[in-house]
């Protein structure tokens, strides 16, 4: 299994967004493997875990969809990303509706770019790092930046939304 971290030719919509933003980042590919969790991805990256946020897609009990950006170890809590988002209660979104819905891809759902603006929360963990990592828009690709630079490219509000 190889980990890069280097200038890449062939950039995903992530890093065009990014680009056209003047943010700052580093990309970082692997080989992509799909036994492997966040967790081990992020350790075949040398990344701390708590730093690398996976991207998941809810949809409410109103059918409103929310995007929850939660450290690669941890689960998302329905109630509370329910109750963080005023919503009754929310559910995962089927995997086949991803790609339709966002324009990624199981394992390689980025907050930044989707094909059209929800609602994101970003877990309060992200605050206490200097730099984060999340996916790239593809799968093997991923992103390493500011939680402010994140911000600028993605509206967002910081929340506890993971099982205690």
């Amino acid at each position: 299994m190889k980990a890069k971290s280097k200038d890449l030719k062939d950039k995903t919509n992530v890093m065009r967004v990014l680009d056209s933003l003047k943010v700052e980042y580093v990309s970082h590919t692997y080989e992509p493997d799909p036994t492997m969790t966040g967790v081990e991805i992020a350790e075949l990256l040398k990344e701390d875990p708590d730093s690398a946020f996976k991207t998941l897609v809810t949809v409410g009990k109103s059918g409103d969809h929310y995007v929850f950006v939660i450290p690669v170890a941890e689960e998302l809590d329905l109630k509370k990303a329910a109750s963080t988002c005023g919503e009754k209660y929310v559910e995962m979104i089927k995997q086949k509706e991803l790609l339709p819905l966002t324009g990624y891809v199981h394992g390689g759902c980025s907050p930044i770019g989707m094909k059209k603006t929800f609602p994101t929360y970003v877990h309060e963990t992200a605050m206490l790092y200097e730099r984060m990592f999340v996916s790239a828009g593809r799968v093997g690709y991923q992103i390493e930046l500011k939680p402010d630079d994140l911000m600028k490219a993605v509206k967002f509000e910081y929340a506890d939304v993971t099982v205690s």
